[in-house]
């Protein structure tokens, strides 16, 4: 728990205990509206995807305004105490109501309305939410529905750190879309796509696509559809099985193109063109399966989800070593740095250290001074890019954790489409000749423009 008073703020009782962050109940001033502080773990052992969703959402949360998120009020970085706290939102989850399911077709029109509505607010607010789902959801005594927890989020005009850190998808199994599957984030239809599965499961209290345990189970909802729902229940109006199951379309073009167009056919369901989709009674037959299998309609990526940005505003990675670094080649690589930017004014720098982990044992994640060492290493690279002055956005900070060094920051450039790499290198010696170098191997596979930066002995 963190201490009992941060920056202002008095943290009281624990509201909510996460796979990746905890939620305090905080107080400031008398005349203050309810507010929560969301904390990332940190503990020994933790996924270092807890702190890399974190950060994303520190980027897009002040960005989001409106009645469909809960508004920003602070946060605090990785320095100290790192937090965000934000309105307390007083109602409900939906996933409160899963014990009433299958609640009635007006019902699931009525709120699948709401939150489709606040899935548009956020699209045009240039975020895909991509983690839809009951416990996510909440609604106002309005009536108006809002979105919380952002840290698997992609905001259209953000680097994307979740897409370039970690190889694997992230999000919550019953409601991923296909191509999140497949490692596409910047797509709003996949939005609808978890919507559709959220609708599925409230009228007809069965999931579209069962808890597949393994990404290969996941991977099944590329070609095998969901039982229709007036297969499992009779009375099941035909328009809403034609609403859910556009909404369940593999194929994101065959998807509604828009929430908004999806919450006026809720709320409209006398005008709901009906389709063979409304008639269906039965999964498709098994040729129709395997055609699909042996045809898939989303196609494999062929790079992260952000590839059209990147190609936009190139990335400049900058790997940097505590180990080696004196002042002088600190100093001279942050002015290489400087001397890059100065004629790609689009560009982002990405400064990446790499957390050697061994082969063979088991690795804390604690140093001796019980710091989380990826926070630790995180707050230097923060501190190592301070001096360029670049403004938030355009520049990202990532600690790889892997055996080779070289290896992490090669992998690192070819899934993100880097456009220069830099990185600095020890002066010569005996060991580096025989055994190579980080530097060298980089220079000699990197698949783009490399800068080595070596100080002299002499200076």
């Amino acid at each position: 728990m963190p201490a009992r008073g941060i920056d202002g703020f008095t943290v009281a009782e624990t509201l909510h205990e996460g796979g990746m962050a905890m939620l305090y109940r905080v107080t400031r001033h008398a005349d203050d509206p309810p507010m929560l502080m969301k904390v990332p773990r940190l503990r020994e052992g933790e996924d270092p995807a807890a702190i890399v969703s974190f950060e994303m959402e520190q980027m897009i949360m002040p960005r989001l305004t409106g009645p469909h998120v809960p508004r920003f009020i602070a946060m605090g970085g990785f320095e100290a105490h790192p937090y965000i706290v934000m309105e307390r939102i007083q109602g409900s989850p939906l996933s409160s109501r899963m014990r009433e399911m299958p609640l009635p077709a007006e019902e699931v029109a009525r709120v699948g309305a709401a939150i489709a509505d606040a899935l548009d607010d956020l699209h045009h607010q240039h975020v895909v939410h991509l983690d839809v789902k009951p416990a996510n959801i909440l609604f106002r005594e309005g009536g108006e529905a809002v979105m919380v927890d952002y840290g698997l989020a992609h905001h259209e005009q953000l680097p994307d750190l979740m897409a370039e850190e970690f190889r694997l998808p992230y999000g919550t199994v019953p409601y991923m879309a296909p191509e999140q599957a497949l490692g596409i984030r910047n797509d709003p239809r996949s939005d609808i796509f978890s919507l559709g599965a959220v609708l599925y499961q409230y009228a007809t209290a069965d999931l579209p696509f069962g808890e597949p345990q393994h990404l290969r189970g996941v991977k099944r909802r590329l070609w095998r559809d969901p039982v229709p729902p007036r297969r499992r229940r009779s009375s099941f109006p035909p328009w809403l099985q034609e609403v859910i199951l556009r909404c369940l379309e593999v194929k994101p073009d065959r998807r509604y193109p828009t929430a908004a167009q999806l919450a006026f056919d809720l709320r409209h369901p006398e005008q709901v063109v009906l389709t063979e989709r409304a008639a269906k009674m039965r999964r498709d037959s098994f040729f129709a399966v395997l055609r699909r299998r042996l045809r898939p309609g989303t196609a494999e990526p062929r790079a992260f989800a952000t590839a059209r940005q990147v190609r936009s505003a190139p990335i400049i990675a900058v790997a940097v070593d505590f180990g080696l670094m004196d002042a002088a080649l600190e100093g001279a690589l942050r002015e290489q740095v400087v001397r890059l930017l100065g004629n790609r004014p689009g560009a982002r720098v990405a400064c990446l250290n790499v957390l050697k982990s061994a082969l063979l044992t088991l690795d804390t994640t604690i140093d001796d001074q019980g710091r989380n060492r990826h926070v630790q290493r995180l707050v230097e690279l923060q501190h190592w890019a301070r001096p360029i002055g670049l403004e938030v956005g355009r520049v990202t900070f990532h600690v790889l954790e892997a055996a080779d060094v070289g290896d992490a920051i090669l992998d690192y450039a070819r899934a993100n489409r880097v456009d220069h790499l830099v990185l600095g290198a020890r002066a010569g010696s005996l060991s580096r000749r025989l055994l190579g170098s980080v530097s060298g191997k980089v220079a000699a596979e990197a698949p783009c423009n490399v800068t080595v930066v070596r100080v002299s002995r002499g200076g």
